[in-house]
């Protein structure tokens, strides 16, 4: 290899005792089935001193995986691992051993240290000055990306269990040319040994090192070892806290103690996945081929930091959700990667025949909607969720709860997150890593029934029937999906920073904090997901014409209205892992218009594209993905196209008081003060692309009939809707007063309020009256004081909501703002009591 220094040892005899002709023989047999993946792909990356002795390790004693080290050492230009180590050990005639990972326990021979290493350990420990590099190679059969490709290779995998010669014969010839070869960088034998004295004690420590290297870059690549799910269920219900909850409900149901018991266990099996392998191999062919018939492509960014950051780790995956596609994707694209598929948490409403099972040995666990009533099953399940955790098992949650049916990232739920954070509190054998995940569409596959949901049509009940029928579906075209990675959170540090004293914490005052806790967890997982985000081009082309009056437009002015879009997201980067989409506008409008969202209406003064009447709540609901992204500048848009004149520190300060509300809404990352400063960017942006001009220190919307003009009109109106919902329960709350209603009572009556609203005046989007947003924006006043909630829950209102009002009212149309108005007075509650 060019650049290279030859270790010292680098010979051309082979000192094997079948000899050189038979190993060079046997190795090009071998190779005849068997193609390598090699990292690190230079020898330089290693780190290796060519000075110093070197022994590899193995962690089987299989002849084909020294054959293949023999080889990449070989390729690499590595000493041979069939030479002696070298004079300093002279009892070692070749430079490798093994170190069981998963001896049998039938076989007491494969569980005793290697003698090799008893032996080095012996000279370096009578040798001050003697010391030799250990170098662990994993050998991993099958685990190279764009892996399987047929049922055989599914059941002839890699997997944990020692596997005897046949098999592993087998193996070699159904996966060889999918095998993953990893050298470890070196490992000085005297830092292992250090100052014990006992020869014996010495050797077991580093064989348990080296077993511990070997098990993390396994488990990295294919997940745990992972226990049979009996056996994993009789290690929850053994534990403490099972025999208490057991206990309590013996007590609480007046039963025998072994019929609590026997329904802890049911609810057990009923929650437990059943994790196998060869279903997941299974899986990723049909779903490899299912990818390729839906999507034009699927992206998947920023996955290369995952992997680095996972060995070592326990990881939990905290994907948004928008379709029954997402956890498929997550646990295929992970599983490509090469990292250990998730168990992912599945509503009990998908565990019916046929799918259950399969969902349910491709990593699920099912979960109830609610576990009100059933404090057992409430137990069994927390302890389950802390079993896996203290295990080691990657898992994957929606920590929305559920799907996203406006669109937007919803207010995140506290209760699987809860149990995480509580869990790594009890138990942190490992560092734990939050993930969140970003998951888009161009075109999703339930949209029409997710629409439907929102327009009050009853939600079908997930079903084999029903999931036939979506097959249906899979020749229409659905675009490209898109899947990113973003910011992970390390949990301790996250704990260190918030309750530094956590670690003392016990009992109950361990599980207030976790509960207190939660709450702010939960909010900046859901703006690190929100921070992934990718801006795709039906994305664009949603934003720029679902805000317009008739939903069509001049295809030179949405052309260029995309444009504005795309300057937007690049200039002002929305986070740094933010991915716009890097196509031009006019393949923006080819996309939108091949997957059905728009058509083209010919005319001879310049072409029109119009958005169907039934295409439009879909439409909304994608822009609606990227709404965040552009909140700051259509909130800047909105008061600078309302304004005859204002000033950038006006803008500054009309920002940080808005920022709030649209923080809660939006799951917005930014604090106010950082609102106010990235509005002054937005301002200069706006100069520059002609959005605003400048007089003096003043500075005023484009002249009214320009393209500028329009283009800032639209950006204003993409945020209309969440400002009318938002100044419709500030109207609201206005008219009443102080102790009038409570809150159940008020979401229901904005709901109600926002249904008529819609039918008298402009249409609106389905989700522009859905009950969730009324409930997150109800919580962002509680959240900053201008309501109040007393003892008995009636709601108090500070005069600070007339200024908050206010606010919102400068940005509405006259006739918007007069509507509403009107309607909050005409259909108000009655008082108190009422």
């Amino acid at each position: 290899m060019t650049g290279h220094v030859p270790h010292p040892r680098i010979s051309t005899r082979r000192r094997l005792r079948l000899g050189n002709a038979v190993v060079a023989l046997l190795r090009r047999l071998l190779y005849l089935v068997v193609r390598t993946q090699v990292a690190p792909e230079a020898a330089e990356a290693l780190g290796i001193d060519p000075q110093r002795p070197l022994c590899y390790v193995l962690q089987d004693r299989h002849l084909s995986s020294v054959l293949v080290l023999e080889e990449e050492a070989q390729r690499l230009g590595l000493p041979s691992c069939l030479d002696p180590i070298g004079p300093e050990f002279p009892t070692e005639r070749r430079s490798v051993f093994s170190v069981v990972l998963n001896p049998n326990p039938l076989s007491p021979r494969a569980a005793e240290p290697s003698k090799s290493l008893a032996r080095m350990t012996a000279a370096v420990m009578s040798d001050p000055a003697a010391d030799v590099q250990l170098v662990p190679v994993t050998v991993l059969w099958s685990r190279a990306p764009g892996s399987q490709d047929s049922l055989l290779k599914v059941i002839f995998a890699d997997a944990w269990a020692s596997v005897g010669a046949l098999r592993q014969l087998f193996i070699i010839l159904v996966n060889g040319r999918q095998t993953r070869v990893a050298f470890a960088e070196p490992i000085s034998l005297r830092r292992l040994v250090g100052d014990d004295a006992d020869a014996a004690t010495t050797v077991r420590k580093a064989s348990r090192f080296l077993r511990f290297h070997f098990r993390r870059v396994r488990e990295s690549a294919i997940g745990p070892d992972l226990s049979h799910r009996r056996n994993l269920i009789e290690t929850m219900i053994e534990s403490e806290a099972m025999r208490e909850a057991i206990d309590g409900e013996a007590t609480r149901r007046s039963v025998p103690a072994a019929e609590a018991e026997r329904r802890a266990r049911k609810f057990a099996w009923e929650i437990a996945s059943d994790f196998s392998y060869p279903v997941i191999r299974a899986l990723e062919l049909v779903l490899g081929r299912l990818w390729r018939r839906l999507y034009e492509s699927v992206v998947i960014l920023h996955a290369e930091e995952i992997a680095k950051a996972a060995p070592g780790k326990g990881i939990v995956y905290l994907p948004n959700h928008r379709s029954h596609i997402d956890y498929l994707l997550l646990s295929y694209f992970v599983y490509k990667k090469g990292l250990a598929p998730p168990h992912v948490a599945a509503g009990a409403n998908l565990d019916f025949p046929v799918v259950g099972p399969v969902l349910r040995r491709g990593g699920a666990f099912f979960l109830r909607r609610s576990f009100k009533g059933e404090p057992l099953y409430a137990a069994v399940f927390r302890e389950y969720m802390h079993t896996m955790l203290a295990k080691g098992f990657p898992i994957a949650y929606f920590v929305e709860g559920g799907r996203s049916r406006s669109g937007r990232t919803l207010s995140p739920k506290s209760g699987l997150l809860g149990m995480t954070l509580e869990s790594f509190m009890r138990e942190h054998p490992r560092p734990l890593l939050l993930v969140p995940v970003y998951i888009g569409y161009e075109k999703l596959l339930e949209g029409r029934t997710l629409i439907a949901e929102l327009e009050g049509r009853s939600k079908k009940r997930e079903s084999l029937g029903a999931l036939l029928g979506a097959v249906k579906g899979l020749r229409r075209e659905y675009g490209s999906a898109y899947m990113s990675f973003g910011a992970p959170l390390l949990l301790e540090r996250f704990l260190d920073r918030e309750a530094p004293a956590w670690r003392a914490l016990e009992g109950d005052a361990r599980r207030a904090a976790a509960k207190r806790l939660t709450v702010p967890l939960a909010r900046e997982m859901a703006e690190r997901i929100n921070a992934a985000v990718v801006v795709n081009p039906v994305n664009l082309f949603a934003m720029a014409i679902v805000a317009s009056p008739r939903h069509a437009l001049d295809e030179r002015l949405l052309l260029q209205q995309i444009e504005w879009l795309k300057t937007i997201a690049s200039r002002l980067p929305y986070a740094g892992g933010a991915t716009l989409a890097d196509k031009e506008p006019a393949a923006a409008v080819d996309q939108a218009l091949k997957l059905g969202f728009a058509a083209r209406l010919p005319h001879p003064l310049g072409d029109m594209i119009k958005v169907p009447d039934d295409q439009i709540s879909t439409l909304s609901y994608l822009r609606n993905n990227v709404l965040h992204v552009y909140a700051l500048p259509a909130l800047v848009a909105s008061l600078i196209a309302g304004a005859r004149d204002t000033t950038r520190d006006s803008v500054a300060r009309f920002c940080e008081s808005m920022q709030p509300f649209l923080r809660a809404e939006l799951m917005l990352h930014h604090s106010p003060a950082e609102a106010g400063e990235e509005s002054r960017r937005i301002v200069e942006l706006f100069l520059e692309i002609g959005f605003v001009r400048a007089a003096d220190a003043a500075i005023r919307a484009a002249d009214r009939y320009s393209p500028e003009h329009a283009g800032l009109e639209l950006l204003a109106r993409s945020l209309r809707d969440l400002l009318r919902r938002d100044y419709l329960t500030m109207a609201l709350l206005t008219s009443l007063g102080s102790g009038r209603l409570k809150r159940e009572r008020l979401e229901e009556l904005m709901q109600m309020l926002a249904q008529r609203l819609s039918l008298l005046t402009e249409p609106v989007p389905p989700d522009f009256h859905e009950r969730s947003t009324f409930a997150t924006y109800f919580d962002s006043l509680l959240e900053t004081g201008i309501v109040r909630e007393d003892a008995e829950g009636w709601l108090n209102v500070d005069e600070r909501i007339r200024e908050s009002q206010r606010n919102v009212e400068r940005l509405l149309p006259a006739d918007a703002v007069l509507a509403i108005r009107r309607i909050t007075v005409e259909h108000g509650p009655p008082v108190r009591g009422g």
